[in-house]
């Protein structure tokens, strides 16, 4: 059976699904919304089983892949939640420091995808930092519902501090340079904004379709930018025009990139809103942007 993509579905039940994920209805009023588009075969139930992640089934990097060398560790977080948990990864073979990265969950905890996408960057010779925000409620839980329950408990300027700390955290590893990225996806896009404000030493940022920092915050970013964005992501793209405006008027390093045709969460391999050219496109810009401003 083929794989379905977005555009199986009506473009108003992608909107109220990117409503749901980002906690603006619950699965009633989703389930309620999307009735209206539920056919014979489908009901409101199985479109919202269909349009949610399926990690086992998109896997590309294993856990145990032997070029690799991954780990949970722990890091303090003293202006956060404490101790802290993430997930680190290094090439296997890799001789003398490398430059770091840290990469950043969506709003649901280090789920599977996205520790799969730091065994990514690690296999694209660098070492890879996912902190998991859900560290002070026991971590990912299991399933995306319940990790973005948690996350909503969560105190958001300590969740804040957190990823602060394990970009600073990481940016002093024994094993990194001190040439040090972000990237970040939905929630953690708007971190690795964050993080271009709040820590200057960073290098590099990479927002994937990220929440943006005020413009009176943007003449604190030292960090060149490379930002990805939806086409059809309103929700997140109202925000473009006023950054984009402080990025030019204080003189910002960055790179945008529209992505035609596409709904947000594109790069995401596990759902059927993932766009297969675009994601593959946004990685490779990604890897290079990193190459470019984290080596040499």
């Amino acid at each position: 059976m083929a794989r379905q993509t977005a555009h199986d579905f009506h473009p108003a039940v992608l909107r109220l699904f990117d409503r749901y994920v980002h906690g603006l209805i619950d699965r009633r009023g989703f389930l309620d919304g999307a009735g209206r588009y539920a056919t014979a075969g489908v009901t409101a139930t199985g479109l919202l089983e269909a349009l949610s992640p399926s990690y086992a089934e998109a896997q590309q990097v294993a856990p145990d892949d032997r070029r690799l060398r991954a780990e949970y560790v722990d890091y303090d977080s003293p202006l956060g939640h404490g101790r802290m948990r993430g997930y680190l990864v290094r090439p296997a073979g890799a001789s003398g420091r490398l430059p770091g990265i840290v990469v950043v969950h969506e709003n649901r905890g280090l789920n599977p995808h996205i520790e799969e996408v730091a065994r990514r960057a690690a296999l694209a010779d660098f070492v890879a930092f996912a902190p998991d925000a859900l560290t002070p409620l026991g971590g990912y839980p299991g399933t995306d519902d319940e990790g973005r329950d948690l996350q909503r408990k969560l105190e958001q300027p300590k969740v804040q501090e957190d990823f602060v700390a394990a970009t600073r955290w990481l940016l002093g590893h024994a094993d990194t340079t001190d040439r040090i990225g972000i990237v970040g996806f939905c929630f953690g896009g708007g971190i690795a904004n964050l993080a271009a404000v709040r820590v200057p030493e960073l290098a590099a940022a990479v927002p994937f379709y990220g929440g943006q920092p005020r413009a009176e915050e943007v003449p604190a970013i030292n960090a060149a930018l490379l930002l990805h964005y939806a086409e059809n992501d309103e929700r997140v793209n109202a925000g473009w025009p006023p950054y984009e405006a402080a990025l030019d008027a204080n003189g910002k390093r960055y790179e945008m990139h529209m992505y035609p045709g596409t709904q947000h969460g594109f790069h995401n391999d596990t759902t059927p809103r993932y766009d297969r050219s675009a994601a593959e496109l946004a990685w490779e810009r990604t890897v290079a942007f990193f190459n470019r401003h984290l080596r040499g």
